[in-house]
């Protein structure tokens, strides 16, 4: 099936990248933030979008969600850090993540993220649990792990505050998850739980203490 690139989303707040489709630099402005702050930022060498948690969140709809965009199925593909903040309790894990066919509320949304601290921890369930799927409203990860256990998560060598690149590919009802370039995806969901219809933005996720950053964000849209 043809790919047409919709939207090539270059958060690397210059200017200058020429391509025949739409580009744009994201700067604060351009992002709808929920339960978070976005500021400009340059890490790790690279320019970037910077997001923490503002107060006390409720739930998991912490995210900056990009204006303009109406996403079904099709790529995206970003950089992303995250890393425990230095004041996080012991359950941190540097949460950060990638949410899609986000609703400009943030009501609904499917999410894949990582806890990068987990990849390379001595203790194997927790390497187990270093990427996650989630579905925004009604399946938080705690209940996917607890009635589907090892489902919705998989192992995936990362680290903290080191740039991941990653790729996320929907179709329909599955979409699948790419680390590091990897060939093979770390993870497969076949029942996304918001249904096949669903459309939306996209949303740079991140979890409780965490400081995320994000970069290269690339959006293509598949007819």
């Amino acid at each position: 099936m043809t790919k047409n690139l919709l939207f090539i989303f270059l958060l690397s707040l210059v200017s200058g990248f020429n391509c025949r489709a739409q580009n744009r630099t994201i700067l604060p402005k351009d992002v709808l933030p929920f339960q978070v702050t976005a500021e400009k930022s340059v890490y790790k060498g690279k320019n970037a979008l910077a997001l923490q948690i503002k107060g006390q969140a409720d739930g998991d709809r912490t995210l900056a969600i990009l204006k303009d965009v109406d996403f079904h199925n099709g790529t995206i593909e970003a950089m992303v850090s995250g890393e425990p903040l230095a004041n996080a309790g012991a359950t941190a894990r540097g949460f950060v993540g990638i949410a899609f066919r986000a609703a400009a509320d943030a009501s609904k949304m499917e999410v894949f993220y990582l806890r990068p601290t987990n990849g390379r921890a001595d203790d194997q369930l927790r390497r187990n649990h270093s990427s996650q799927y989630i579905s925004i409203p009604g399946y938080p990860w705690e209940k996917l792990r607890k009635e589907t256990p090892g489902m919705y998560e998989s192992y995936v060598d990362i680290q903290p505050a080191e740039w991941i690149k990653i790729k996320i590919v929907v179709k329909d009802e599955t979409a699948r998850l790419y680390v590091n370039g990897a060939s093979q995806p770390t993870l497969i969901v076949n029942d996304l739980k918001q249904g096949k219809d669903l459309r939306g933005s996209i949303g740079l996720w991140i979890g409780p203490g965490t400081s995320g950053h994000f970069t290269d964000v690339k959006i293509m849209k598949e007819d």
